[in-house]
């Protein structure tokens, strides 16, 4: 092989490697968040999770019985739906943290991201009152 032929070889060898690294960057993008909670941490104090909700993909109805802080990683503008067909509106700014009381007793809710991009928050939830 002469010395053209095999800068030409070394130089496809590079792209193929390129388009290839390229095709796995591709393959390995994350895929786009779905609603959903991630536990993170729970010990007899407290319970922690990230919550993801899509817009208008809400959170399935749950209550809260314990008092929880809220941090909002993206915020977004969250309808609070009560089972009784009640809601009332929540601006969470990113970067901000929000203080939640626990429930009713014998109420649910469904969290509802009614803006147009997901909204992340990570919840502690209080196992006890204090």
């Amino acid at each position: 092989m002469n010395r053209k032929t095999g800068l030409t070889v070394a130089i496809m060898a590079m792209a193929v490697s390129a388009v290839s690294a390229g095709a796995g960057y591709a393959a390995g993008v994350a895929a786009a968040p779905q609603t959903g909670r991630e536990p993170l941490f729970q010990n007899p104090q407290a319970r922690v999770w990230k919550s993801v909700i899509t817009p208008n993909t809400p959170l399935p109805f749950h209550r809260h019985e314990h008092p929880r802080a809220l941090i909002a990683l993206k915020g977004g503008t969250m309808k609070i739906l009560e089972q009784d067909g009640t809601s009332e509106i929540h601006e969470w700014q990113s970067g901000k943290a929000y203080w939640l009381p626990a429930n009713a007793p014998g109420t649910q809710h469904q969290d509802v991201n009614v803006g147009p991009e997901p909204i992340e928050v990570i919840v502690v939830e209080l196992s006890k009152e204090h």
